[in-house]
């Protein structure tokens, strides 16, 4: 009998991808089915010892999956599958509409505590990594401000909010942070700056044949909590320049936070990610945190946690005499 923790994966787009590859590079966690709303026997699976499943027959591998990682879009499948498979499982998903959050976490908290299952919400690297590094930088830094800048790169959950749209057939969004901005903040000035004023919205669509252009156009830049409060492009495109200039997804980011300790004395906290492929790092992070789940719910600490609740032992394969002895 294997001692490994058991997980699946729902969806098969670039983050359900990223997840079964990073699944492949650990030696303490195994894949055991990815569930999908596609034909199974099409997919194409990066690991010869899983299963492709049909996402109607997931609650048939109650008793063989410890963590299941929800690997769909925050505009859509996660309101949804969040708290339908926290009913069954323990699961960690990456929902990044922030200013949603909260009522998500109250919702999956509820089905999570009913049903005894642990369910970590909102990890990645924002909301995730860099909601740590702002809390930290807030503690540490308490006469001060926090500042969080993103990209240049490709969004995944803005790019599938656009995808959502009708008449869309394909596209993405690129986020451009202000380098003026940037360095007002690493100067130490403290500006005051609007959502607009940090970053501007980059969207690259490719339309279904005979749609209203127009109306997608308007649909992007007024879409509350993606574009309204942005400046935001839209650029329409061929099937074959989307896949030609746009098939990579890097992304990146910082988070800075500029204050005084004692009377005069600046200090700059600052994070920062530079990142080849968004997908691949984020799912990384949901693997990390998979471990998270299963220890914690072996702990009966159950209903929905964020990455403020989870300490940094619970992610790591390592043990704690081997953290205290090496990165200590």
């Amino acid at each position: 009998m294997s001692n490994k923790i058991k997980l699946g994966v729902v969806g098969y787009g670039n983050l359900g991808k990223g997840a079964v590859k990073a699944i492949k590079a650990t030696e303490d966690l195994e894949l055991v089915a990815v569930f999908t709303r596609r034909d199974p026997e099409a997919l194409k699976l990066d690991d010869p010892d899983a299963k492709a499943v049909h996402i109607d027959n997931a609650g048939n591998y109650q008793n063989d999956i410890d963590v299941m990682l929800l690997c769909g879009g925050s505009a859509t499948d996660l309101p949804e599958q969040t708290p339908y498979f926290a009913s069954m499982f323990n699961t960690v998903d990456s929902y990044d509409t922030h200013a949603k959050i909260p009522e998500f976490y109250q919702m999956v908290n509820e089905v999570a505590t009913k049903h005894h299952t642990t369910a970590i919400i909102s990890t990645g690297w924002d909301p995730g990594l860099f909601s740590l590094n702002r809390v930290m930088a807030d503690a540490i830094l308490p006469n001060g401000e926090n500042y969080s800048f993103w990209g240049k790169g490709l969004s995944q959950g803005h790019s599938d909010a656009v995808r959502r749209v009708n008449g869309v057939k394909n596209g993405v969004q690129y986020t451009i942070p202000s380098e003026e901005a940037i360095e007002q903040v690493r100067s130490g000035a403290n500006p005051e700056l609007t959502k607009s004023g940090k970053h501007r919205r980059v969207c690259y669509v490719v339309a279904e044949k005979d749609a209203d252009k127009a109306a997608i156009e308007n649909e992007i830049k007024t879409m509350p909590n993606y574009f309204a409060d942005y400046d935001t492009e839209v650029n329409f495109i061929s099937e074959e320049e989307l896949e030609r200039d746009h098939s990579k997804a890097p992304h990146g980011g910082f988070v800075i936070r500029s204050g005084n300790t004692g009377e005069a004395n600046k200090q700059i906290y600052e994070f920062s990610l530079t990142l080849d492929s968004n997908p691949e790092f984020t799912s990384s992070v949901l693997v990390a945190y998979a471990r998270a789940a299963h220890r914690m719910s072996q702990e009966n600490q159950f209903g929905a946690k964020t990455v403020y609740d989870v300490a940094p032992a619970y992610i790591s394969p390592r043990s704690a005499e081997a953290l205290r002895r090496d990165y200590l």
